[in-house]
């Protein structure tokens, strides 16, 4: 019996290293890691080979028009798919992490394959030691972390922050996107009718985007003239309940031309600018203050 125990128990142990000896040795893959220290990050392609970049939050790429049909860029659940169709000169791609603005630089090369090289490990980009300098505040200094009872003190009034972000983030190229710290995108409804807006201007108000900073939330609406003639755009106009409103541009051509739409940027305090708004006002109906018509018996008297 003790040697049929100790035959099972070598048995087993043999079993074992046969089967850790028979894994295929490329089983687990390698991965590159790059440390973001806001100089830009080399990462080589391959020609008809798909490279894998992590990075782990939401993010948008800025690819230059001239890659429009060398270079195929995917992105799914914090990775980046990148796959070159032909050679590509060292070019500089823009990832901007979409919540916080933040700016992530990759330098991009592809050249054909050989052969002999084993295919490129995926690459995964992890933040860095070196923080940014910000405000004033020496490279050598340790940041100063504010109490957790008192809100961040910002330099620069919220509505200012919210509405340059907001018009950066429509008109101006990624590279000129200032990150504001704790902005978050703001989902619109869908059916977010704007009638109430500026009912007495003949324009019709369509919302683009919304962004929110701490309680404070701005809301980008177009707005498109529907007259033949210019309009002059004045924030008095604006029914709600808003803070601050900062228009494109003064006026509107008339209707057909270029000049016909702009873009006005609303913030609003507590909630978003579906809750700031007045309700729509119903047509009055002068019936509804007649006296109430009493039937009289026998039908009507004639003379």
């Amino acid at each position: 019996m003790k040697r049929l125990i100790t035959r099972s128990a070598v048995s087993l142990v043999l079993c074992a290293c046969l089967g850790l000896m028979l894994m295929p040795i490329g089983s687990a893959h390698a991965i590159e890691i790059l440390r973001w220290e806001r100089m830009p990050l080399a990462v080589p392609l391959v020609v008809g080979e798909e490279r894998v970049v992590f990075v782990d939050r939401h993010v948008r790429v800025g690819v230059p028009a001239s890659l429009d049909d060398r270079l195929r860029v995917q992105s799914a659940g914090g990775a980046l798919y990148l796959r070159a169709s032909e050679t590509i000169e060292p070019t500089r791609l823009q990832v901007q992490d979409v919540e916080t603005g933040e700016l992530i630089l990759l330098d991009i090369a592809a050249e054909p394959a050989d052969g002999s090289e084993p295919p490129l490990e995926p690459v995964r980009i992890v933040e860095g030691e070196a923080a940014a300098t910000r405000y004033g505040t020496s490279p050598s200094s340790p940041p100063v972390e504010p109490a957790a009872a008192e809100p961040p003190r910002r330099e620069t009034p919220l509505p200012v922050v919210l509405t340059r972000y907001a018009a950066q983030n429509l008109y101006a190229p990624l590279r000129t996107v200032e990150p504001v710290p704790g902005i978050t995108r703001v989902n619109l409804p869908r059916d977010l009718a704007l009638d109430s807006l500026l009912p007495s201007v003949p324009v019709n108000a369509t919302p683009l985007a919304a962004w929110r900073l701490d309680d404070r939330w701005v809301t980008a609406v177009r707005l498109t003239n529907t007259s033949s003639g210019w309009l002059d755009l004045d924030p008095r106009a604006l029914q709600g309940d808003i803070m601050t409103a900062t228009f494109q541009h003064a006026d509107l051509g008339p209707a057909g031309r270029p000049s016909d739409t702009t873009v006005v940027y609303l913030v609003t305090r507590g909630r978003g600018l579906a809750g700031s708004l007045l309700p729509t006002i119903s047509p009055i109906d002068a019936s509804m203050n007649l006296p109430p018509v009493t039937p009289t018996r026998g039908g009507t008297d004639e003379e």
